[in-house]
């Protein structure tokens, strides 16, 4: 009896000892798939450029679209149109093509039948079907999984990926740049639309033969083609998709004759892996970093959030940006210009805050704060005609490139991306610096005929309760609250 009952014993210690073993191969495993998970192992390489031998000597381009109906000139000399600068960069691939965009809409009917002259999107949209035939891939990240262009560009050999993000952040995609090679990109407001290459004011910048920004912005769409057939933010990443610059660590490059540190940002913050600079960080850094004026031209300005939590729709100030341009204005007396849109998504709080920035200066010295609505007529914009969708920021040390509208709920719901410049040496061409061109965008379109003043809106909109303006504005703020967004 003693000795069965030894043997029970032993053969239970038997098992617990095969437990315990497997237990630690199953530990051994996952801590394997780990630390490969954040090794060059994961997915594909990156055309053999790295950190030690990409290109540090970059040259960059204004790119705008200024709709035929606006009279206004190009910002300056080199500057190029966004259609031409966009097939520029396909006439220079060899081997990828890598795109982010919030819409695709090239070949719209209402384009074809010919509402406005010019098909520069159907042209750029067979411009990209005919990659193929040269045998450049080309790679697509979008969250829209209806578009009939994205299904005819998949059956000519495109890879598309999606991102679901109402699940991930309820949210969306915005974010628009190109990664051609990993060498060119392109980034600005303009997307893949017809009307971004037509009827809409945008502006962008490409840079060429720029390889360590590229690999950078590389990296920020493989983070995008990582999430299709996800539902929530990985914890931990392949290396492969952090950042390996940030506003603390910036890339220094050449930059048209002029030493800069650049890098990019992106949003949401739950899109940020490690290292990479948040976009609200980014701005905030290129507005407490301006010495004399800080310029910003943004379809849409409204610092609140909006959020549903357990069926209640809640509004909460969203203080960033806001506190940042007051502290700019008050504390440092820096010049604060702002150039939105006046435009039938305006939001009726937008004139309050606006409002309120501007009697900061009152009755104050050295305290200057102007705001312009850009509008192509008296009264707001019922479509995008001549809208002005430009996302950027141009002080007199350091330029912001972005895809999103100064909204907090942009910022905090939505995939966008963004770029920061700022030179570090003296400028050693005869030709205008990068902000040079910049700043003379903004004084053109804030000095032209289509610049209204704060005044001049409030006075056309008259009592908030009697003006169509504001009555259209509440009615779809009332819609979006109903609808969660």
């Amino acid at each position: 009896m003693a000795e069965q009952k030894t043997t029970q014993e032993n053969i239970l210690k038997s098992q617990q000892k095969c437990i315990a073993l497997f237990s630690l191969l199953c530990c051994f495993a996952v801590l394997v798939a780990l630390i490969f998970s954040s090794v060059d192992v994961w997915g594909e390489d990156e055309d053999g450029i790295t950190e030690e031998n990409c290109n540090f000597k970059c040259r960059i381009v204004l790119v705008e679209n200024i709709p035929e109906e606006l009279d206004l000139s190009p910002a300056g000399e080199g500057t190029l149109g966004l259609s031409v600068g966009l097939h520029g960069l396909l006439d220079m691939a060899k081997r990828s093509v890598e795109i982010v965009s919030p819409r695709w809409d090239l070949t719209s009917r209402e384009q074809q039948a010919g509402h406005f002259s010019g098909n520069e999107g159907q042209r750029l949209f067979e411009r990209l079907l005919g990659l193929k035939s040269r045998g450049v891939k080309l790679k697509v990240t979008s969250s829209l999984t209806d578009s009939a262009e994205l299904t005819a560009l998949s059956a000519h050999d495109a890879e598309v990926r999606y991102v679901n993000m109402t699940a991930l952040t309820k949210g969306h995609l915005h974010s628009s740049f190109w990664v051609v090679d990993r060498k060119h990109i392109y980034i600005g407001s303009g997307s893949m639309d017809w009307r971004s290459l037509a009827k809409m004011k945008e502006l962008g910048v490409l840079l060429y033969n720029c390889s360590c920004l590229a690999l950078d912005l590389h990296r920020i769409f493989s983070f995008y083609w990582q999430l299709q057939y996800k539902d929530y933010i990985p914890s931990i990443w392949s290396k492969r998709v952090t950042a390996l610059y940030s506003r603390d660590e910036p890339l220094l490059i050449h930059l048209n004759n002029t030493d800069a540190n650049v890098y990019m940002s992106t949003s949401p913050d739950l899109f940020c892996p490690k290292d990479r600079t948040k976009d609200i960080e980014a701005i905030e850094r290129v507005i407490q970093e301006a010495k004399s004026f800080i310029y910003v031209s943004v379809t849409d300005y409204l610092p609140l959030v909006n959020r549903t939590s357990r069926g209640l729709h809640v509004t909460r100030y969203w203080s960033e940006i806001d506190e940042a341009l007051r502290e700019a204005l008050v504390l440092r007396r820096v010049t604060v210009r702002l150039l939105l849109s006046f435009w039938e998504k305006t939001h009726p709080y937008t004139i309050n805050f606006v409002s309120s920035l501007s009697s900061l200066c009152i009755q104050q010295m050295d305290c200057s704060l102007e705001v312009k609505f850009f509008s192509t007529n008296e009264g707001l914009h019922r479509d995008d005609k001549g809208l002005n969708n430009n996302k950027y920021m141009v002080t007199d040390n350091a330029l912001y490139i972005g895809n999103l509208d100064w909204v907090g709920s942009q910022f905090t719901f939505n995939a966008g991306t963004g770029l920061v410049i700022k030179p570090t040496g003296e400028h050693l061409d005869d030709k205008p610096s990068i902000l040079d061109q910049m700043k003379a965008a903004f004084e053109r379109d804030w000095f032209s005929q289509y610049a209204k003043s704060l005044q001049h809106i409030m006075t056309q909109m008259g009592s908030p309760l009697k003006t169509p303006a504001l009555s259209l504005a509440g009615r779809a703020m009332e819609r979006r609250e109903r609808s969660g967004k």
